[in-house]
């Protein structure tokens, strides 16, 4: 497991394109979630419901807060730390663990506990899927009732039209409007900052919070209410962690680029702007954001953000995809059926069941909360324990595998985690207000992935038992010994474990009683890399009469493809057509009997899971009509 940064992130760039070109790739697909923030993040700070005063101090002091916590939290944290422990290129928080916990491979005990953090903070991320979509579009539409307060009930109908909308094209894939992301968020952080700045000219005062002793002293003096607002301070950080994801698509530096040229100064004025604004005009808190507009411009402003939000969720539900496609290699998601919507971008995928359940998800939040005001209740916990849990995988990453010292370790993310902590403690205020619901989703996810993890050792190893007197090698001594019936053909047997004998094997030569002229063992293995190069792709051992040994080698954000596995033999003197090869597949029926290593709930879930979910064939990318499918019964 490697972890590297600079030069070799600059090279990373350097092979995907120019750096103004992936800046501006950067710019359209990593910013659209944290750049639409300023849309909901002061009227919620001053919602009414929070008590906090809306006066001269309590407006400077928040700003003060908004913009420390970008420099802070995102500058310092995710563009200048975190980025830096990519996992051969890649970012997010799945790539993040497997760095973590094979930098402790030799503590077992840890790395279980880092794996379980790490499978929590993922599945915080879907409750963030959920709630970042109803609230940026909804938070867009509702700019339609300031241009026209008639307009007011069409805003919930108006918002989930659109919404629907965007989950129905996703099976389309983006490579056709992804052209145009870059150009439309680089035109919408200039109208921000544009705005943000002709307000400032009206109220200067506003620049003094650029002190950050302004924001400590508005802690201090308002105490209680300074602490709940830091529930709503946080959502201007909405899509930090996307800095830190999507850096296997654009490379650290042009996200570094695009964050400290345009999008933190663009996103700084505006709120400097939205509290000048309100400095002068205390009615506009309302909707502050687009009370920076002449009323001439609000229904283009309508259309823009609206069109902004758009891509920010997209981004998000791609998110969603990608998290979804690197658990089911990493062994936490049963095996779904994933459609590659672009012929040259391997990362635009679709996943039907995770977008429709995404989209119901979605629905039931806009209906249920009705306002981006009380959706920005349910925000925040999702996003906020995602921060602390990589926060604190980030530790080990600095601490075990660049082997820094363990003081300077604990200071410099003891540091980030009290901020990310105590976001995270105002954010639980929430929880009766709506905050359970994103955590609610997180329980759903983890409960799902932690459970088909544990199933899948607990599978693992009752076959290895009733295997383990069966090792291949004598196996194949013994039958050959007799005199069994050879036919024309390659077979193909996919093995649990490389050295003992597959069920389907034993279950063929029970009922059809012959053996294939050649046989092929292939067992699988899902690597802590992103990638694994074709060259490694499989690594071959020659058996007995005409018997092989196949080892494919897949990373987590690698395409499972068995017959191009079988090419890839090939330059290993292996030659293999996979148009002429039988693949045997054991398909196993799971029993729940309790008492065997998870409660009786979760063996059920399983044992569902396991029936209804996933086709081993269609994720191998196997020919149907070469497939030959023997059951099994597996207890659990």
């Amino acid at each position: 497991m490697e972890s590297s940064s600079g030069p070799q992130a600059g090279a990373q760039a350097t092979r995907h394109g120019s750096m103004a070109g992936l800046a501006l790739g950067a710019i359209g697909i990593v910013f659209g979630d944290i750049g639409t923030s300023p849309l909901y993040t002061m009227s919620t700070v001053f919602d009414s419901g929070h008590g906090l005063v809306l006066n001269r101090f309590n407006v400077v002091g928040v700003v003060s807060l908004i913009i420390w916590a970008l420099i802070i939290v995102v500058s310092l944290k995710y563009v200048t730390l975190i980025m830096r422990a990519h996992n051969h290129g890649e970012g997010g928080i799945m790539a993040l663990l497997a760095l973590a916990s094979s930098s402790v491979m030799d503590r077992p005990r840890l790395r279980n506990g880092l794996l379980l953090a790490g499978v929590f903070g993922a599945a915080l991320f879907y409750g963030d899927g959920v709630i970042t979509p109803a609230i940026s579009v909804l938070s867009a539409v509702e700019g339609l009732q300031v241009a026209e307060p008639q307009l007011k009930p069409y805003v919930v109908s108006i918002a989930l039209v659109v919404l629907v909308g965007l989950f129905v094209v996703q099976r389309h894939g983006t490579a056709g409007i992804g052209a145009v992301f870059g150009p439309v968020m680089v035109l919408w952080f200039g109208v921000i900052a544009v705005a943000g700045l002709l307000n400032i000219g009206r109220a200067p005062g506003i620049l003094d919070a650029f002190n950050p002793f302004i924001g400590l002293e508005f802690l201090m003096r308002n105490g209680w209410r300074a602490f709940v607002s830091l529930g709503a301070v946080v959502l201007a950080l909405t899509g930090a962690e996307a800095l830190y994801a999507d850096m296997g698509h654009f490379g650290a530096p042009p996200i570094r680029l695009s964050w400290f040229a345009l999008v933190l100064p663009a996103l700084g004025l505006n709120y400097l702007g939205q509290g000048a604004l309100l400095l002068t005009d205390p009615k506009a808190v309302d909707n502050p954001f687009f009370r920076l507009f002449p009323s001439m411009t609000l229904f283009p402003m309508v259309v823009l953000a609206t069109v902004a939000t758009v891509i920010a969720s997209q981004a998000v539900i791609s998110g969603a995809f990608s998290m979804t496609r690197q658990a089911m290699q990493l062994g936490f998601m049963p095996r779904m059926g994933i459609v590659y919507t672009s012929e040259r971008e391997v990362g635009q995928i679709y996943v039907p069941a995770i977008n429709w359940l995404l989209l119901i998800a979605v629905v039931a939040a806009v209906l249920g909360f009705g306002s981006s005001t009380a959706l920005g209740s349910a925000y925040g916990i999702a996003v906020t324990g995602t921060m602390i849990i990589t926060t604190v995988l980030t530790f080990y990453v600095v601490r075990y595998a660049w082997h820094y010292n363990w003081l300077l370790c604990v200071l410099a993310t003891g540091f980030f985690f009290v901020i990310d902590f105590a976001f995270f403690s105002a954010n639980l205020l929430k929880f009766v207000d709506g905050g359970w619901f994103p955590l609610l989703l997180g329980a759903i996810m983890f409960t799902v992935m932690s459970t088909w993890h544990r199933g899948r050792e607990l599978m693992i190893e009752e076959a290895s038992v009733h295997a383990g007197a069966l090792p291949l090698a004598s196996y194949l001594d013994t039958l050959f010994a007799k005199e069994t019936i050879r036919v024309p053909g390659t077979a193909v047997f996919l093995a649990i474990d490389p050295d003992t004998v597959p069920h389907a094997l034993i279950n063929n030569l029970a009922h059809n009683h012959v053996l294939h002229e050649r046989v092929l063992f292939v067992h699988v293995i899902n690597r802590e890399v992103p990638y694994v190069p074709s060259e490694q792709r499989v690594a071959i051992t020659s058996l007995s009469r005409n018997c092989y040994g196949i080892v494919v080698s897949y990373g987590f954000k690698d395409e499972a493809n068995l017959p191009q596995a079988l090419r890839d033999c090939e330059p290993k003197g292996l030659v293999v057509d996979p148009a002429q090869v039988s693949y045997f597949l054991s398909h196993a029926t799971v029993v729940a009997t309790g008492g065997k290593g998870m409660p009786v709930w979760r063996e059920r879930l399983f044992s569902v899971m396991a029936h209804n979910i996933g086709n081993l064939a269609a994720y191998f990318k196997l020919t149907a009509n070469r497939v030959i499918e023997l059951g099994s019964r597996v207890e659990i």
